[in-house]
């Protein structure tokens, strides 16, 4: 290493945060994360799946467990921070996280041991919720090397009790996120509980057999399981006991479309200040907001977004513009409830094919199960519009939470141009 480097990697910035707790007036430190841990990546040793032998010891890579085996290369409290993949970008996961006890560990995340469990914490919580962009290389796959890792500039208190008491409260503001996000999650399981009870069981490939069966492949488990088609809900509202089978019928019978054209945005000056949300087909789904006053979609509110390609569909009981052209607009024909028309949707099992635009050639085509009574559909989308209130408002706390952490974040550390 150079004298320069070695001067890179030694320099100290004094620095200090917004917000402080009372009893702490010592300046804070920039430091490069080499100078603060041990890496301990060349202790790492990859195997392929194929030549693992299957344990209870986790197997760790970029993002968190990805296996189990029967060794161990670590025994040891230590931080993970990952080496490559796109989520180095996206964020989708965290890219540091610890770990302890005896654990193997591949060569997709780096591995960092501290003397300090405050520390690392600090660290682990500072990479997380700052971009590291400026330290990857490599386009098509973005890579964190070593060199660039142990450059990056770690804001951190020299007083170990200040860092001990930001670890803390930021590890409890972690705990309430968590407890939470179980909740939120148990909550889905609520919902899927219910859609397995409302409904008769999957159709596959939109048909159904009465008093039949269907051999279904587990390709998580490597098993198969046996579906018992049937046309009666395992459970139903006390007032539609006795009104028999549901009927099957198809798709196009219950819902109507429109193509998007009329309701396109002109413009990609997209910007959250602006109230009308632009739809699109597919993940993304709401590409940004648009203040165009034409063209809004506005009227048989709520709809179905049906992503012609992919046969993935969103409930929107808003108003909106659209983007893309490969999606359609479904209504409910009829005395059809939308909502119940869109959990039905989503119980329907179908391969996708190679056709180009599903629901006209396909998907429109298949059958599917209702109850005889619209009334009865009413009660069910009822029932779940309730359980989705329920996730949404669970989710909007989530989302305040981590938008509280964030801001806790940028007062506990300081603000410093990399």
């Amino acid at each position: 290493m150079s004298s320069k480097q070695k001067h890179a990697l030694s320099r100290v910035e004094r620095v200090v945060p917004p917000l402080r707790f009372p009893e702490f007036e010592e300046e804070w430190t920039i430091e490069n994360l080499g100078s603060l841990a041990e890496n301990l990546s060349n202790r790492r040793i990859p195997i392929t799946s194929n030549k693992r032998e299957k344990g209870d010891i986790p197997y760790y890579g970029a993002t968190g467990v990805i296996d189990y085996v029967k060794d161990f290369i670590f025994d040891e409290e230590l931080l993970l921070i990952s080496e490559d993949g796109a989520n180095l970008l996206d964020r989708n996961y965290p890219i540091a996280y610890s770990i302890s006890g005896k654990t193997w560990v591949n060569n997709h995340a780096h591995v960092l041991k501290f003397e300090n469990k405050s520390t690392e914490i600090l660290v682990q919580k500072y990479i997380n919720s700052n971009s590291v962009e400026e330290y990857l290389t490599g386009k098509a796959q973005p890579k964190l090397n070593r060199r660039n890792l142990e450059r990056i500039r770690i804001p951190l208190a020299k007083n170990p009790a200040e860092q001990q008491k930001i670890a803390n409260c930021l590890s409890s503001l972690d705990e309430v996120i968590t407890a939470e996000t179980e909740k939120l999650d148990l909550l889905q399981d609520h919902k899927k509980g219910l859609l397995q009870q409302l409904f008769p069981n999957p159709m596959v490939n939109g048909e159904t057999m009465v008093n039949g069966e269907t051999m279904v492949n587990d390709e998580t488990h490597n098993s198969q399981f046996t579906i018992h088609n049937s046309k009666v809900p395992k459970f139903r509202f006390p007032e539609f006991v006795n009104d028999g089978e549901w009927e099957e019928t198809t798709l196009e019978k219950c819902l109507d479309y429109l193509q998007p054209t009329p309701y396109l945005v002109s413009s990609t000056d997209y910007d959250d200040k602006f109230e009308t949300p632009v739809l699109t087909a597919g993940k993304t789904f709401i590409l940004g907001y648009t203040d165009e006053k034409e063209g809004i979609f506005d009227k048989n509110l709520p709809v179905i977004i049906f992503d012609d390609f992919t046969t993935a569909s969103k409930f929107v009981d808003f108003l909106f513009k659209a983007k893309s052209s490969a999606m359609k607009i479904l209504l409910a024909k009829d005395d059809n409830n939308i909502k119940f028309m869109f959990e039905a949707i989503q119980n329907l099992k179908f391969e996708v094919s190679t056709h180009k635009r599903h629901w006209i050639s396909v998907y429109s085509k298949l059958n599917i199960l209702r109850p005889k009574d619209p009334k009865e559909q009413q009660k069910i989308a009822a029932c779940l519009s309730a359980a989705d209130e329920l996730i949404a408002a669970q989710e909007e706390k989530i989302e305040q939470l981590q938008e509280h952490k964030k801001g806790l974040m940028q007062q506990l550390f300081p603000n410093h141009n990399p």
